[in-house]
């Protein structure tokens, strides 16, 4: 057996008021909308991963999501363009990444990084 992909599933009472975060500030497609459920995502290969964390590391809480994308500072532009609030950095960390913290419109930390 393998492991295909790992699907978030955030509950929320109001499913398309995650889409100016996740589809029109992150680009990402929708790839389903049944109402009750909508599925955001990319046609890019992805690496299939999860995460167990006792911090979020450099003194954070632990995010809910990560999400890497290729440029850390044209998404930090473009989540303050669209007047979300940043809770942390950005911050070149440690262990190779640049990355900042900034909250959903469901009130999720998303962590927002690119390697260095």
């Amino acid at each position: 057996m393998k492991v295909r992909r790992i699907v978030a599933n955030i509950e929320t009472p109001n499913a398309a008021a995650a889409n100016r975060f996740y589809h029109d500030v992150l680009g990402l497609d929708i790839l389903m909308d049944q109402g009750w459920i909508v599925t955001y995502g990319s046609e890019e290969t992805m690496q299939v991963q999860v995460s167990f964390m006792a911090q979020g590391g450099s003194g954070t809480p632990v995010p809910d999501l990560s999400i890497e994308v290729d440029d850390v500072d044209a998404a930090l532009e473009a989540m303050k363009a669209a007047g979300f609030a940043i809770e942390y950095g950005p911050a070149d960390e440690p262990w190779g990444v640049r990355r900042f913290y900034v909250r959903d419109p469901l009130g999720r930390l998303v962590n927002i990084l690119s390697h260095r």
